[in-house]
């Protein structure tokens, strides 16, 4: 490693499913990137995965993800070399231990209690410089006394929630952004149930969104745009008052998300990121690990909930507009403590790149 050309390898769960745990990593690579424009970023995902040909970044293809992939990600890190690897929700703690013996500097991410706790097992905390808690502390709730002086004797640091991670809006791109679509900021309403690729014996939920949209549109006359994301593998519709759009980069995600009046989302990273944005929510759990977020989401007043029945979307939609509850909920979003987590991160990135360099010296 020199000063000016680290290698990061990133390794986050993928599949053809999700994405969050991609995208994430993603919008952290880029801005690695900016920061140190001389370094060296490097990707494993699964062949799967559809957004695996896709991806911005030199990528090493598994048959799975990379999590039951051991020997294939330990050979490939033995090959790379990397200085630091972020695995995202994912690896084994053999594959983090071998991280460490190459000397690379070891970060974890985790996004659900589970996930959280399976990281502060004595020999994967051993091995982890740095474990970041994707979630608001509202959310996941703080690791109990034992987990903390487990880690305190073992001279390990607390798992740090630094909640959401996104790239920020940006008014000149936003304005560029809406001006493609015809659009006005707070004159539409965004609808996204993810990566598209969930489904259950009813179908993709997805479609479910786009019949939501159609109906939004009919009764209140705003404009909507709806993502069906780049897992969905069916035909889009477009209609009257309905732009229909495969996927969006994070930051143009991003910037749509903040320009609406109002969003339809599933329950994962979009909600986290749209609480952090203030921006009033119509909330969908898609997956079984969405619910209890939903829950406390809900509970602390910070979105509205819904099942997934396109007449009771649509409903509950209509009296989240009410002026009333509107006001009540951007009044509830405006004292809420979650922010971007993503300086948090690149904060710790960096005390780790300097560490290194006073061990070396």
């Amino acid at each position: 490693m020199t000063l000016d050309s680290p290698k990061f390898l990133f390794v986050p769960v993928s599949s053809a499913e999700g994405m969050g745990e991609y995208m994430r990593s993603l919008i952290i690579a880029k801005e690695v990137e900016r920061r140190w424009p001389n370094a060296t970023i490097q990707f494993v995902l699964s062949r799967h995965a559809p957004y695996a040909s896709n991806c911005p970044y030199p990528t090493a293809l598994l048959d799975d993800t990379p999590t039951k992939n051991i020997k294939a990600v330990n050979d490939f890190m033995s090959f790379f070399m990397p200085d630091f690897v972020i695995f995202d929700a994912s690896g084994r703690r053999s594959q983090l231990s071998h991280a460490k013996q190459l000397g690379a500097s070891v970060i974890f991410i985790s996004q659900h209690k589970r996930k959280r706790s399976r990281g502060m097992k004595v020999m994967r905390a051993k091995v982890t410089d740095s474990h970041w808690v994707v979630q608001p502390e509202f959310v996941i709730g703080a690791i109990s006394w034992f987990d903390k002086l487990k880690l305190k004797l073992i001279d390990r640091p607390e798992p740090k929630v630094i909640g959401p991670i996104f790239v920020n809006p940006k008014q000149e791109k936003q304005a560029k952004l809406l001006d493609s679509y015809n659009l006005k900021r707070d004159g539409f309403v965004l609808l996204s149930a993810g990566s598209g690729g969930h489904q259950d014996h009813q179908g993709y939920v997805v479609e479910d969104f786009a019949e939501a949209a159609i109906r939004i549109y009919r009764e209140t006359k705003l404009p909507c745009i709806i993502v069906y994301g780049p897992n969905y593998p069916g035909e889009m519709v477009s209609c009257e008052g309905v732009i229909a759009v495969k996927s969006l980069p994070p930051e143009d995600l991003i910037n749509m998300l903040d320009a609406a009046k109002v969003a339809v989302l599933s329950g994962g990273d979009t909600l986290l990121q749209a609480i952090a944005l203030k921006k009033p929510t119509l909330s969908v759990a898609v997956s079984k690990d969405q619910h209890y977020r939903l829950k406390v989401c809900s509970t602390n007043g910070l979105t509205v909930c819904s099942s997934r029945d396109v007449s009771a979307m649509t409903r509950a939609l209509l009296g989240l507009l009410e002026e009333q509850n509107f006001a009540l909920l951007e009044s509830n979003l405006s004292k809420s403590k979650c922010k971007n987590g993503l300086d948090i991160s690149m904060d710790i990135l960096a005390s780790l790149y300097q560490r290194k360099f006073d061990t070396q010296d």
